[in-house]
């Protein structure tokens, strides 16, 4: 493909972009293919010659679309969001035309400036400590594939600085703290480096938070054992239910023991905090006093395009201790000498994709403001479907709303004084036959979770293009299927 033919098929591409965006809401949200649909149409092997372009562009309509699950669907509620801007497709587009491996300034300035540019604004957004941004010269942000790898980096930190403070401490010591609800991450990192994880319980009379008293025991218990705790993974936002770790308790604690570093992982909910309203739910004050590393992803909750795991680092010099490795090939005058940053050492890749472009444009199209209205007014969607749940006389929260996620389930009430109340086996069963009943459908998507033995539902607002009629939509979508469920479950039952 020559520059003009690119010329033409760009022009082409983006045509279909925007029918595709203008045709999402008509579209079902899943796809309805078979697992190994496109063996059926794609070869086995690639073609000895090439192919003309508009084949393959038509091959990606006909073939590739109908097997998308469309996570931009204005009734996508599952998981959380994904999110996708039209700056954020552009800034991809422009930066796949200057592709480069990013691995240190020389390879490419403006990608390393620009990231550094851009994670100082992003931590200025979220109200962080002066001591997070680069321009401290201490510490600063990265731009990470995920939260997984921000929290294995942190992790891969924090496990070669409490070597170098007790070098006679065997590895087969050392444990990584997690919770019930803390993400796999945590224990998928334990299986990476080969350490051990401890799984902290948490309640649900304590909305699934981790308590200061719960961390206390465990480390009296472990260092009873002869055992080294050394990282922490709290959490803002779980993933089941969106709960929030009592931070300001596990800083109590925490305080007693120095050696434990503190990763905040706030995949999803850490956008939030660009709102001032909603600082002190998520422990703002506490983050920016005990956090030793802090991560959110913009490509969540935060309109810029997968992927875009944000970290930062109170002590950079604790992530490239842990991760500078400099052979001869990469040496260079400007690194050698300091005065730039090689961001290769803050991760454990070497190349890295020029990601800061997506933050940069979407930043300085919807602006700090725009940004929080967005926040904003998925919240207040989320609010409205709380609302409709807790009307109800067929569901119930399961727990607090947290931010534009909510988590019920089908819960009739009772139709008298005497009728015996729904044991937790028999809501579970429902439920399970409720969530059948749900998936089945391709209008509208939802994920289940278990809450300690409660098998429940998530609504996950996210979308950009969700708007107030959708919610509604949702909510007599729901109201069908379980007044269908009920009639289902009763019917079984008369059948005994």
């Amino acid at each position: 493909m020559d520059t003009e033919r690119f010329r033409k098929a760009g022009y082409q591409a983006i045509d279909r972009i925007c029918d595709y965006s203008y045709s999402l809401e008509k579209r079902p949200v899943i796809s309805d293919v078979e697992p190994g649909y496109l063996k059926q149409h794609i070869p086995l092997a690639a073609p000895e010659r090439g192919e003309d372009f508009d084949d393959i562009a038509d091959d990606y309509q006909r073939l590739i679309v109908p097997g998308l699950t469309h996570w931009h669907h204005p009734s996508f509620f599952a998981y959380f969001p994904a999110s996708c801007s039209f700056e954020g497709i552009l800034a991809d587009l422009y930066s796949s035309a200057a592709s480069n491996p990013g691995f240190n300034w020389t390879s490419s300035p403006a990608c390393t400036e620009l990231e550094a540019l851009v994670m100082d604004w992003a931590c200025r957004l979220l109200g962080l400590s002066p001591e997070f941004l680069n321009s401290s010269e201490v510490g600063g942000g990265v731009i990470q594939n995920t939260a997984c790898d921000s929290a294995l980096v942190a992790i891969v930190a924090a496990r070669s600085l409490y070597l170098r403070h007790h070098p006679n401490i065997p590895l087969t010591d050392l444990v990584i703290y997690t919770t019930s609800q803390t993400h796999s991450l945590g224990v998928k990192a334990g299986l990476v480096l080969g350490l051990s994880v401890r799984v902290l319980e948490v309640r649900a009379e304590d909305n699934f938070s981790l308590r200061g008293k719960t961390l206390r025991l465990a480390l009296e218990e472990d260092e009873r054992q002869g055992l080294k705790p050394f990282v922490l993974i709290a959490t803002l936002g779980t993933t089941s239910s969106g709960a929030i770790d009592n931070l300001p308790e596990i800083q109590q604690i925490v305080q007693k023991h120095p050696s434990m570093w503190v990763h905040v992982d706030a995949a999803w909910a850490g956008v939030a905090i660009a709102c001032p309203e909603l600082r002190q739910k998520c422990h703002l004050k506490t983050i920016n006093e005990l956090a030793n590393s802090f991560c959110t992803n913009f490509h969540k909750w935060g309109l810029i395009n997968f992927d875009a795991s944000a970290l930062w680092v109170r002590d950079r010099k604790y992530l490239t201790d842990a991760l500078d490795i400099t052979p001869p090939y990469l040496r260079t005058k400007q690194g050698d000498a300091g005065t730039v940053t090689d961001y290769r050492n803050w991760h454990l890749a070497l190349s890295r994709r020029f990601r800061s472009l997506k933050f940069w444009f979407v930043f300085r199209s919807f602006g700090v403001e725009g940004f929080k209205k967005y926040i904003r007014k998925t919240i207040a969607l989320n609010q409205h479907f709380a609302e409709f749940v807790a009307s109800s006389d067929m569901f119930s929260l399961v727990t607090p709303p947290s931010f534009a996620l909510s988590v019920f389930r089908l819960d009739p009430k009772l139709r008298s004084l005497e009728q015996p109340s729904h044991s937790l086996d028999i809501l579970n069963k429902l439920n399970k036959l409720f969530y059948s009943r749900l998936t089945a459908r391709q209008d509208i998507l939802l994920t289940s979770t278990v809450l300690n033995g409660v098998y429940c539902i998530r609504f996950a607002v996210g979308s950009a293009r969700t708007e107030l009629l959708h919610i509604k939509q949702a909510c007599e979508l729901l109201v069908e299927e379980g007044k269908l469920t009920l009639e289902s479950w009763e019917q079984a039952q008369d059948c005994y």
